[in-house]
């Protein structure tokens, strides 16, 4: 880690901003919330999104005596583009698992969708264990096919981008139509301005094609990690989402039967952003039978 965090009173509720060098030497970008002495919980985002997704969870996490680390992905929000379109989900773990490894104490993984299946395969697969304890976000190691088409089919509109942020919004409310319309301002963090005056998500669109054409190949293999995880687990889903199922569920539960399963009825697939006071309320209930 370069650039030690300095613990102060404020620094739970103002999160300050470091790099990190990940696989090939990529510069990935770490959000620091709360006082760098207390007990880690390292935040790791859904495909397309980005570090600022968990910034309500860690700020009150941090509140309560928790230091939270969220980090943007290689080729998402601040963190750099792979030169050479490295995208599989090793190469994310890998960054990943590098990440926890150089702290002091293992931390406790929370990820959402594809953050979450970095956990399973970088606890699964690892000789020592690397995580004090994961919290799956509405993920499973195998998932409904319909439900993350969805997703992409969605990242892939607009390739030519947006003209405004009142646009973008426009097409989140589209896309999303039991959330209130989004504060176009808060988009800023999700999209980036471009020389011809057009908005565009900030993350590579190489992402789109490297992700998506290989993810199903690893779901034998993330079944496998599964079945190795030991530490506690407790899954979190979206009632209403349509990427984990009863059936996902119910398969995950069997390989990983130590682990909590609870559901958050009125939640799709975006647990975090849908009902982030609940996310929240749970994580820190799940929280609570750790030291810290």
């Amino acid at each position: 880690m370069e650039s030690p965090i300095v613990s102060s009173p404020r620094s739970a509720i103002v999160p300050q901003v470091q790099s990190h060098r990940g696989r090939g030497d990529l510069s990935l970008a770490i959000e620091h919330y709360g006082p760098a002495d207390a007990p880690p919980l390292l935040f790791a985002h859904g495909f397309g999104q980005n570090r600022h997704a968990w910034r309500g969870t860690a700020s009150q996490l941090a509140l309560e005596g928790w230091h939270g680390l969220a980090i943007d992905g290689r080729g998402h929000g601040d963190s750099q583009w792979a030169p050479d379109g490295a995208y599989q989900l090793e190469h994310f773990a890998e960054d990943l698992s590098a990440i926890a490894r150089s702290l002091p104490e293992k931390p406790i993984l929370i990820g959402a969708s594809m953050g979450g299946l970095l956990g399973l395969l970088i606890e699964g697969e690892s000789v020592a264990s690397v995580f004090r304890a994961m919290v799956l976000v509405d993920v499973t190691p195998r998932w409904e096919t319909a439900g993350v088409g969805k997703i992409l089919s969605f990242m892939a509109q607009h390739p030519e981008g947006f003209d405004s942020l009142e646009h973008a919004a426009d097409e989140v409310a589209r896309y999303l139509p039991h959330r209130e319309r989004k504060d176009p301002e808060r988009l800023r963090s999700q999209l980036r301005p471009h020389a011809d005056g057009r908005w565009r998500w900030h993350w590579d669109p190489r992402l789109l094609e490297r992700v998506a054409a290989q993810a199903e190949s690893y779901i034998p293999r993330l079944q496998a990690a599964a079945t190795k995880v030991e530490i506690p687990v407790l899954l979190l889903s979206g009632g209403r989402s349509d990427v984990v199922s009863e059936h996902t569920i119910r398969e995950f539960m069997q390989l990983v039967p130590h682990a909590e399963h609870v559901c958050i009825d009125d939640a799709t697939h975006m647990v975090v952003g849908d009902r982030n006071d609940v996310f929240t309320r749970e994580i820190s209930r799940f929280l609570q039978r750790f030291d810290h």
